[in-house]
């Protein structure tokens, strides 16, 4: 018994930001900070970003996104679903699991739990379904995903000096997405590896917003730490593409989490691919967080990059830190 990844899907909000407005609202907020135009752009080489409906939750988003992706692998009873897991960083509530909140607005009667590391939380997702379904525990499962990322920029600083570790949160966006793993006779989910320095978890911190009067915690990223943080990892994702028994150049498609395109850039790097074999996805979208891969699986797939058969290479760097390769065969 082996696990194969039978589609991919997202929910773009119609909702989009500038980084020319995005600029001039930090500006407005912070008039004691000088901040020279065009700089999300420069840094980030962001273009827009997507912004969600207000009354919209992260089960709203993945719910969307699971309705897209039923429509178009023609599952159209939800019993054909035997287990739901949620990934979104961000959720809907503390109790209970967003994943149930995204069961009942898809009509599903299936076990449901949450997944959350960050922006890993999908790769782990796939990891995990891979992994039940080789058990022979479940036969198919949703992976589902939903962040409001933008809801958590911050708008406000007190400290000038404090600017740097704000302005990663004025490029998130806002997604859902959902991917659809089920049982099969060949080895679709070739393997995977995952590795962490969790010593580095201070470099990106989004606090609890239930400790908080029920408002969203505020982002902090130091991106120099950051990338500090992932030291060691990118031999050790080198190696396990090695023991999995791939090389990365016999990779049909690659996709990277992309952050910003900077760090798409070094991600890259790390892999030991050129960025030209990847699809940017960040410059339109923003850095969507664990909707990063699904995203660029959705977009190959609608573009015609990514047939049945090809090898494909999924890589994951995250805060916490943690590092993490999938290697399938679609």
């Amino acid at each position: 018994m082996y696990s194969s990844i039978l589609h991919a899907a997202v929910h773009v909000p119609p909702g989009r930001q500038s980084v020319a407005e995005a600029e001039q609202r930090f500006r407005s907020h912070n008039p004691h900070v000088s901040l020279s135009p065009g700089v999300l752009a420069h840094m980030y080489g962001l273009s827009e970003r997507t912004v969600a409906p207000a009354h919209e939750q992260p089960s709203d988003l993945a719910a969307h996104a699971a309705r897209r992706l039923f429509g178009a692998s023609d599952i159209t009873d939800p019993w054909d679903i035997d287990l739901l897991i949620f990934t979104g960083i961000l959720a809907d509530m503390e109790e209970p699991a967003t994943a149930h909140v995204v069961a009942d607005k898809l009509g599903l009667g299936c076990p449901v739990f949450d997944l959350k590391n960050a922006c890993n939380g999908v790769l782990n997702a796939i990891e995990v379904a891979d992994a039940l379904i080789r058990s022979g525990r479940y036969r198919r499962i949703l992976v589902t995903t939903g962040e409001v990322s933008t809801r958590e920029s911050r708008w406000s600083v007190d400290d000038p000096g404090d600017v740097l570790t704000a302005l990663p949160s004025l490029s998130t966006g806002d997604m859902g997405s959902a991917l659809l793993l089920e049982a099969s006779e060949r080895p679709g989910v070739i393997g995977s590896r995952f590795f962490a320095n969790s010593w580095g978890w201070r470099a990106a911190t989004l606090t609890n917003p239930y400790t908080h009067d029920r408002t969203l915690g505020q982002l902090r990223v130091d991106s120099e730490q950051l990338v500090e943080s992932f030291a060691g990892m990118p031999e050790k994702v080198r190696g396990a593409v090695y023991d999995l028994g791939v090389k990365v150049d016999e990779l049909d498609l690659v996709c990277v989490h992309q952050p910003s395109v900077a760090f798409t850039k070094v991600a890259c790097e790390w892999v030991g691919v050129g960025p030209d074999r990847v699809l940017a996805t960040f410059p339109a979208h923003g850095n969507v967080a664990t909707n990063t891969i699904p995203l660029q699986l959705a977009t190959a797939l609608d573009s015609g990059r990514l047939q049945r058969g090809d090898l494909v290479g999924l890589f994951g760097f995250a805060s916490g830190a943690s590092a993490g390769v999938v290697v399938c065969e679609w």
